[in-house]
């Protein structure tokens, strides 16, 4: 091996690749940013509850995209291709879950008629 092989190397034999804090402080600035925006809309009741509930929502999952992105390294494994289609997959059916609880107690008259 060369010198240059050996120096990009860590103690397990894997490569490891040098890591800029710039991204992660802009990771740290957008989940701050996303959280007080949604703090705020939330506090302030600036909306009414029914678009507030899709605004929040949409928020959530940029944070979910950020942290992904940029802490998680999403777009930076060695691993199978198919691994980025199980993550949408996971992620499709989590806001499925969550726009569709959402929705059903929307219906005040059909959630007095089941308790």
């Amino acid at each position: 091996m060369s010198a240059e092989t050996d120096s990009t190397r860590g103690s397990t034999g894997h490569s490891t690749k040098r890591v800029w804090p710039v991204k992660y402080i802009i990771g740290y600035l957008a989940s701050l940013a996303l959280t007080a925006i949604s703090f705020t809309l939330a506090l302030t009741h600036s909306m009414h509850p029914k678009p507030l509930i899709v605004v929040l929502t949409l928020f959530a999952g940029l944070q979910i995209i950020v942290q992904l992105f940029f802490f998680m390294h999403v777009t930076e494994g060695d691993g199978p291709p198919y691994h980025s289609v199980f993550l949408a997959l996971g992620l499709l059916f989590t806001f499925a879950i969550a726009i569709l609880s959402v929705w059903i107690m929307g219906f005040p008259a059909f959630s007095s008629q089941v308790s």
